[in-house]
């Protein structure tokens, strides 16, 4: 099994019966597993069969997964036709084809924010090597089988060493380091963009109703109810609150739709986040316009009238 965050072997492929342009070739990943590999995993086998201990001796057998079958074959079944790789690479060649006995769901190992290349998995046993990665599949907490694993492979093979055990969830988090900064970053500067947005909101109200407690003054003795006046302050900061929403959303969406392209995982038209952050950001607005209009129902008219 080549990890998720290492390298991996590559080479071109030729198909029988789809010759391909030498500038239209790409390098195809290859991968040495044994029997019951996609089971363990999870990876699902959508057509033909897994290796098997039986393979050994026979022909030639290879998997592949959907890149590789929906690119050589369209809608065409791959089961049961040919291809070999080219001769220089490691005894490789026309003279030894592979038979494709099954296709398997799409995988990444090298690098999870790339597009899925097109694999081919070749039985571990056939070429009389031996895997160097060893996949278990467990109901309990994987790291408290690692010392057991370590001595079941002393006691039945003394000349192997188990480097290292790691759990699949921690290649895939070691693998988006780099994202999770990234997004941690972000979201810190988000909080702290909208906090001073607010801030800035509940500021802006406090001036307005502190420049405009004269006027206030008037409407109440002219009869205003203290509802009167607290709907046309807010009116003033919901005007502000939904400007910055349409112009955060906008924004937001073009910049999302540039980092889909660069980021793993980012989805520019995400309904959940934006009515999230929409609604959060209302609530939070609303109570910052709510504070200084509360403030203007408690002014005294009579006061009012005499300030300047």
């Amino acid at each position: 099994m080549t990890p998720i965050s290492g390298s991996g072997a590559a080479s071109f492929a030729n198909v029988e019966g789809h010759p391909e342009r030498p500038e239209d070739r790409r390098y195809v990943s290859l991968n040495w597993v044994a029997p019951n590999y996609f089971e363990t995993l999870g990876t699902p086998i959508l057509a033909g069969r897994d290796f098997t201990l039986q393979d050994r001796g026979g022909p030639h057998v290879a998997i592949v997964n959907q890149a590789f079958a929906r690119y050589y074959f369209a809608d065409g079944n791959p089961i049961g036709k040919h291809f070999w790789l080219d001769k220089d690479w490691k005894g490789f060649g026309p003279d030894k084809p592979y038979e494709i006995v099954g296709v398997v769901g799409d995988a990444k190992y090298t690098d999870i924010s790339e597009a899925t290349p097109r694999t081919i998995y070749f039985h571990a046993f056939q070429d009389g090597g031996a895997p160097s990665h060893v996949a278990i599949w467990t109901r309990v907490d994987p790291s408290s089988l690692a010392p057991e694993i370590r001595r079941v492979v002393r006691d039945s093979a003394k000349s192997i060493q188990v480097a290292d055990v790691t759990t699949l969830a921690d290649q895939v988090d070691a693998s988006i380091v780099p994202e999770r900064l990234i997004a941690t970053l972000a979201g810190s500067f988000g909080g702290l963009g909208a906090l001073l947005a607010v801030i800035g909101l509940y500021g802006l109200l406090a001036y307005t109703v502190a420049r405009r407690v004269n006027e206030i003054g008037i409407r109440m003795a002219l009869g205003a109810q203290a509802s009167d006046v607290r709907w046309m302050v807010m009116m003033a900061g919901l005007r502000c609150l939904l400007m910055g929403l349409i112009i955060g959303a906008s924004v937001s969406f073009a910049l999302g739709r540039i980092l889909q392209n660069r980021i793993w995982g980012i989805n520019a038209a995400n309904p959940t986040t934006l009515i999230a952050v929409t609604i959060i950001l209302t609530v939070v607005g609303l109570i910052a316009c709510y504070i200084p209009a509360r403030r203007a129902t408690k002014i005294d008219h009579m006061v009012a009238l005499r300030y300047e």
